[in-house]
């Protein structure tokens, strides 16, 4: 019954995009059926057959454990505070000094025991995000700086755009920014195809500003594994996504001008680096911002959010005061309902999408993954949770791309400031498409 529900998910989304289309009679149906069909081969592969997803299982443990190699550096530099179970230990270790680490844990221990005996001591105060979680950011940054300095990444992604090209008919820059997005985010894909941009059709640049919406960077996907989402789903994930922010856009925004590259197969840009090991350095440096973001944006979000819920604590709704997560997730209930999760959980996937949308996925991934790990939701609603939050579609992300679309074409600003708020939304809808055709397909038991 849930599998239908999902799948009416689907037809509800087409039926959205199609009420709110720029061009109704200009949708290319061809390419939308194709678009979906390659969804529905997807699904079928990863989700749907055993084979395909013991090989996702597989592939996402091993993705963690490489992760987890990032643990050596971090440990230099923090030493203890970077190994939960180290600093556990702190408090909790019977011998004066630890077997393994040879630190002694007598005074955290004591102290440790004096802050217990006054009803202040926390259990988990092991975890530490900053030290065990952000460096993770850097390392992997740093190695997808690697890859791209080799050229595998650039291989890659040509290999899939001009797939995608061939398969739904779509330009050959607006294909390449699409599976560029994959792996980078919503503002370095675009550079792949920066010198097309000034002269790239609305629909082309709708198109790109879609797929940054509907994608997350690889450097964020590895704050997502650590904060305990499965590898697998958000793999699978970012891979529905292409086609599906393809079929998405091309019916919010279809196509009515002619385009440069329509029939070619665009390359993508080298690397600036000199050697393996410049890049390398380079990839940490970008990761460095990005943790320092990162930890900024949560630190700043959490504390308004907290603000806003002191705000309305004395407002009293159905017994339990009004929060904001109450609030969105009945803004959001309707689209969680069609997504085909179990009654009692539509409001926790509301919420989560509602603070996607309006917050950042950071805090919605931040909400699920312990959800997950604490089987606090069901499996199915892990899975289609983690598919529907796997995109940069929120209001913040509007800004961004302005602010950096504009920069690599100056002289299209206005039309990139008209089409970023539809393109936004498009993406949003392209996720909840993706987390659709999941729910649809996947196991019950969440694979």
């Amino acid at each position: 019954m849930l599998r239908l529900v999902s799948l009416s998910g689907v037809l509800v989304i087409l039926a959205i995009l199609l009420v709110c289309s720029k061009n109704r009679r200009a949708i290319r149906w061809r390419l939308v059926g194709t678009g979906l069909a390659i969804q529905l081969v997807l699904g079928l592969t990863f989700l749907s057959w055993q084979g395909g997803r013991d090989g996702v299982s597989y592939l996402g443990d091993r993705v963690k454990e490489f992760l987890g190699q990032s643990a050596e550096g971090t440990k230099f530099i923090f030493g203890p505070l970077a190994d939960f179970k180290m600093v556990e230990g702190a408090f909790t270790a019977n011998d004066k000094v630890d077997a393994q680490t040879g630190l002694n844990y007598a005074v955290y221990r004591d102290a440790y025991l004096e802050r217990n005996a006054r009803g202040n001591a926390k259990r988990d105060i092991g975890f530490v995000f900053a030290t065990q979680v952000l460096p993770t950011l850097i390392f992997f940054s740093s190695f997808m700086a690697v890859l791209y300095y080799l050229g595998i990444m650039q291989r890659i992604v040509q290999l899939m755009a001009a797939v995608m090209a061939r398969l739904l008919g779509t330009s050959g820059s607006e294909s390449l920014s699409a599976c560029g997005n994959i792996f980078v985010g919503q503002t370095e894909a675009p550079l792949m195809v920066k010198p097309y941009l000034p002269r790239m059709t609305q629909s082309e640049i709708h198109a790109v500003m879609t797929g940054g919406y509907c994608t997350i960077a690889g450097g964020v996907f590895a704050l997502y594994v650590a904060y305990g989402v499965p590898a697998g789903h958000l793999m699978v994930a970012s891979v529905m996504a292409v086609p599906a922010g393809l079929v998405c856009t091309k019916m919010m925004w279809p196509e009515t001008e002619a385009s440069e590259t329509m029939g070619k197969v665009v390359t993508t840009a080298r690397s600036e680096s000199r050697s393996v090991v410049e890049a390398a350095a380079s990839g940490a440096a970008d990761g460095l911002k990005l943790a320092l973001n990162v930890g900024a944006m949560l630190i700043a979000f959490l504390g308004l959010v907290a603000v806003i819920n002191w705000g309305f604590s004395a407002v009293q709704v159905g017994g339990a005061p009004l929060t904001l997560e109450r609030m969105l997730g009945w803004l959001f209930f309707p689209v969680a309902a069609v997504m085909g999760v179990q009654s009692s959980e539509i409001g926790i996937l509301a919420e989560l999408l509602g603070k996607k949308i309006v917050l950042t996925e950071l805090l919605a991934y931040k909400d699920l993954g312990p959800m997950i790990q604490k089987h606090e939701i069901s499996p199915r609603t892990g899975m289609i949770a983690s598919f529907a939050l796997c995109g940069f579609a929120n209001l913040g992300s509007i800004a961004i791309q302005i602010g950096g679309l504009s920069v690599m074409a100056p002289g299209r600003q206005s039309e990139i400031a008209t089409l970023a708020v539809r393109a936004m939304w498009t993406g949003a809808l392209a996720t909840c498409m993706t987390a659709c055709v999941a729910g649809a397909l996947g196991s019950e038991a969440g694979g």
